[in-house]
């Protein structure tokens, strides 16, 4: 059974009642963040119940040593972990004496958190009878600016309803944060100085190891009724740890209101002496422009971001709900401002996954960002791995690689590989292929051919020379075979001729091989340029396509398909629809050896290969294909989902294309996996975009021009998207009358809508 206590609503995430079962779930599904910052949706007052808090700075982590029962040379000397930062959200309110606690209020009534998605806010209110009898009407709305990205704001009120009360806000700043995920219970943070005058306060802290400084900070306002009070407050500081205190006394039915300014400074942004100076700049700005302001110039900047990136459906709500539930995540987590940063699999919401980028952003995120952002927000994700091409390089070295070799990690925060399960580490090897087809995918997409002569090519070599290398000759099959790989279904690991994985390595050599010699046709001396850099030779290449030419691919004559690997018909084939519903999920049911036994699959796996590599399949190949190994995948993996949900459209399935959307599309909102308390899957969310533009819009850029097949669901009355292709603003709706395209504006465009060329005018 799947929670169900999320209530429908076709722009907001909405919980009614309080119940202290779900508070951690909704701490992650209510997180809020602005590309720079971001936090789980903790209580600002004290709450003494479970709760995981969370609050993360965009960039800053720690090497947290790794932690193994054997150690296995080649092994990453660190797992980066996604720091835990110092609280800035957290304000104490006394009412009468009385620390307002809901975990010990005698009752809790009318209690109501909204996620307005629309205008970018996070809104609690409550009703509470606390442990002295006094009644209490609280209201608190929280934002993390988008456009001044260091600034976070709190309005925090308190309404007695019973008698008058003399109440005090506490806002405070607390630098004492450990992280729950830790392998060795490290000291993370180093305090270096906490401050406050003229009711602003600072901590000044630095990471161990990594030496991120970042300032945490705070001013704040009191209001009764609207108007603002002049307050003197007191202080108290500590070693880590610094509090405000104002007191304001209010008959019943009136408001006092404490608003928080507060928020980091990193020196990711500044230098390291001019974080204070810069929190004070920041503080200036949201005083100057007030509470009200921002919280308008908020809805603007959403505004802008939904014009471009919504996706409407009429008729659903739920669906509705889940496809700008992921939207939003994805906004709040990366704006593409900075080539630096990544997208984590938890973004904002959580620690589990530790480091920054796993292939996921290549395989799932890109088209979601090329689409919905300017083109070189798009890039920037593609300037990241290039930066981190040397890492690479080095990453191949440590597991016996030569040559400029590359090897990218599969879990990173600065191009080194920090992933320590050896079968992962070493053997899911098919994170290279991805990245190549991002590099295929953005220049298909956006026709920015420059970027692969400029940056592309030299990733591109690195990448073709690892599989040339990998790979080795099987005199028995007389082909060129890869053992020893764990394929996306990473329920089966050390397997060999992993079908996914061995497909990729062909496609990557021969797409590096291919652009090799665009460069050598189209431009010279950039071709002179990339050949001297990397040491390749002509000769170097023609040994690559030997193995490319002559890979060994897995096949089944009896079911005439392609095997996901070598020893895939050995296993007792019983499908999921025969597996007790009580031993689901299998990875938490049962042992890692039955798992990796079992025909079971975690993910699309095969299915993944033909989604990337469609245009070398026909439709009756991935028809077989898909009924032969979906009975057998458990969707285990947030990834799955969305792959199947394309395919099945694709082939007209429209009611399982729907069920996997549905899935895809609220797998947190209504916990599947039974583990959104960790945490949201940020980076699966791409995915539900792709099934919906992909999958029922049946968008494919073909030729240089876009492609269309939509198909409907029988639950929806109509959908509608829009997409920037190369600078044009194309508007898509498919309803049950047909399908309507218009152009913002620029020269006409020609498209393809179910095999027919249409221009389409502005």
């Amino acid at each position: 059974m799947n929670q169900d206590y999320i209530k429908a609503d076709p722009w907001s995430i909405v919980e009614e009642g309080f119940d202290k079962e779900t508070v951690k779930s909704s701490e992650s599904l209510f997180s809020i963040g602005n590309g720079a910052m971001g936090q789980r949706a903790n209580f600002e007052e004290d709450y003494s119940g479970p709760t995981f808090q969370g609050s993360y700075v965009a960039g800053v982590y720690y090497p947290d040593k790794t932690r193994v029962g054997w150690w296995k040379n080649g092994y990453p000397e660190y797992f980066a972990k996604v720091l835990n930062a110092p609280n800035w959200i957290g304000i104490k309110v006394s009412v009468n004496g009385e620390n307002l606690d809901l975990n010990n209020c005698t009752d809790v009534r009318n209690f109501r958190r909204e996620l307005n998605m629309k205008e970018g806010y996070y809104q609690r209110s409550f009703e509470a009878t606390m442990a002295n009898g006094i009644e209490i009407s609280v209201r608190s709305t929280r934002i993390l600016h988008l456009d001044t990205d260091e600034l976070g704001i709190i309005n925090y009120e308190v309404t007695p309803l019973n008698q008058s009360a003399d109440i005090v806000f506490s806002p405070y700043l607390d630098g004492g944060i450990t992280n729950e995920d830790s392998n060795w219970d490290d000291k993370f943070w180093d305090t270096i100085s906490v401050s406050e005058e003229n009711d602003q306060a600072f901590i000044r802290s630095m990471t161990m190891k990594t030496e991120f400084h970042i300032c945490t900070y705070m001013q704040s306002q009191v209001l009764v009724n609207g108007a603002e009070q002049s307050v003197s407050s007191t202080s108290e500081t500590k070693e880590q740890y610094v509090q405000l205190n104002y007191a304001v006394s209010v008959n019943s039915g009136e408001t006092a209101t404490l608003r928080k300014f507060a928020g980091y400074t990193v020196s990711l942004q500044h230098k390291p002496d001019a974080l204070v100076d810069a929190a004070k700049k920041a503080l200036e700005t949201g005083i100057d422009q007030g509470y009200d302001a921002l919280k308008a110039s908020q809805a603007k900047a959403w505004a802008t971001i939904w014009d471009m990136a919504d996706i409407a459906i009429a008729g659903d709500v739920k669906a509705q709900q889940g496809i700008r539930f992921n939207i939003f995540q994805l906004n709040q987590t990366y704006l593409g401002k900075d080539a630096r940063l990544n997208i984590g699999p938890k973004g904002f919401t959580g620690e589990k996954y530790g480091g920054s980028t796993y292939w996921d952003t290549e395989a799932y995120c890109l088209p979601f960002y090329m689409a919905t952002k300017d083109h070189d927000v798009a890039r920037n994700l593609l300037v990241y791995r290039y930066n981190h091409l040397q890492k690479a390089i080095e990453n191949a070295e440590k597991l016996g690689f030569s040559n400029g070799a590359a090897l990218y990690p599969m879990v990173t925060m600065n191009g080194e590989e920090c992933h320590n399960e050896w079968e992962i580490t070493f053997e899911e090897i098919h994170r290279n292929g991805a990245i190549a087809f991002a590099i295929y995918n953005y220049v298909r997409y956006t026709g920015d051919h420059d970027y692969v002569i400029e940056k592309g090519l030299e990733v591109l070599i690195g990448i073709a020379r690892f599989w040339h290398q990998r790979a080795n000759f099987s005199t028995q099959k007389n082909k060129f075979v890869i053992l020893g790989v764990t394929g996306p279904n990473e329920y089966e690991n050390n397997v060999n001729n992993n079908w996914y994985t061995n497909f990729s390595a062909r496609w990557c050599i021969n797409y590096a091989a291919s652009e090799i010699a665009r460069a050598k046709e189209e431009s010279s001396s950039d071709y002179d340029r990339i050949m001297k850099k990397t040491k390749l030779s002509e000769d170097e290449v023609a040994e690559w396509k030997k193995v490319a030419d002559n890979m060994y691919f897995p096949v089944s004559e009896e079911h005439n398909i392609y095997l996901q690997q070598d020893g895939f018909l050995d296993k007792e084939l019983i499908t999921v629809a025969n597996l007790d519903r009580s031993q689901r999920p299998i990875n938490q049911k049962w042992s890692w050896d039955r798992i990796l036994r079992s025909p079971y699959i975690k993910q699309a796996d095969t299915l993944q290969g033909f989604y990337f590599f469609e245009d070398h399949f026909s439709e009756e190949e991935l028809e077989r294909h898909f009924d032969f190994y979906e009975p057998f995948t458990v969707h285990e993996s947030s990834l799955s989902p969305c792959v199947h949900s394309i395919q099945a459209a694709k082939l007209g399935r429209m009611e399982k294309a729907y069920e996997f959307y549905l899935r895809t599309s609220r797998l947190d909102l209504d916990d599947y996996n039974k583990e959104v308390e960790e945490g949201c899957h940020i980076t699966s969310m791409a995915g539900t975009w792709l099934s919906i533009v992909e999958g029922f819009g049946g968008m494919r850029v073909r030729n240089d021009r876009l492609e269309f097949h939509p198909r409907i669901p029988d639950h929806w009355d109509a959908f509608a998207f829009k997409v920037n292709f190369r600078g044009q603003t194309l508007k898509v709706k498919v309803s049950r009358n047909g399908n309507q395209f218009e152009l913002s504006g620029g020269e006409p465009l020609t498209i393809v809508v179910n095999g027919e060329e249409m221009t389409v005018s502005a």
